[in-house]
């Protein structure tokens, strides 16, 4: 979770970055935002291909792919890390990638892009930030909802663009998080 309830979430969709005021709940008067860094945007060992399938329809696909290679059809990715307290997360973006923010949740009473987490709810934002359908499109996820947290990678595989996985990643297998 970004947001906690209470908490007011701005979000700058240019410059990819997210502000979180905590105890905004009730009307009262927000406290100072809460630190949360970023390091400087970096080429990520990610690539996103784009193709289209013979009746026309879209497809797209993430790849590992080193960083002196490229890939038919693909977009490098860019990355920052993204600290907020003693967590940091490795955010991806996609360089040319605009957000569609005529599709983000508009809460009544709040400007666009600017949400206040309502009780018992939760702000959700994912880390692959041009390719995540999170609570900027969807809204608040009921506290009800959360089971858990993902602590670890149980089976990563390789795989070809409209193939079955070619492989398995061992190198990502029960990595903990």
């Amino acid at each position: 979770a970004v947001g906690l309830p209470g908490d007011k979430i701005t979000y700058d969709p240019v410059a990819k970055e997210v502000t979180i005021q905590p105890g905004c709940s009730s009307g009262q008067a927000c406290e100072n935002a809460l630190p949360v860094t970023y390091s400087n945007v970096e080429p990520s060992d990610f690539v996103q291909t784009f193709a289209r399938r013979n009746g026309g329809e879209a497809t797209s696909g993430f790849f590992e792919v080193p960083l002196n290679e490229t890939k038919e059809n693909g977009i490098r990715l860019t990355e920052r890390k993204e600290t907020l307290g003693d967590v940091t997360h490795r955010i991806l973006m996609v360089p040319i990638a605009q957000d569609q923010l005529g599709m983000y949740y508009q809460q009544p009473g709040q400007p666009l892009a600017t949400w206040v987490v309502p009780p018992g709810q939760y702000f959700m934002m994912g880390d692959n930030r041009d390719n995540s359908a999170d609570s900027r499109y969807w809204g608040f996820v009921p506290e009800a909802n959360l089971v858990g947290k993902a602590v670890a990678i149980w089976m990563s595989f390789d795989k070809q663009e409209g193939e079955w996985p070619t492989g398995v990643r061992l190198s990502r297998i029960g990595g903990i998080h």
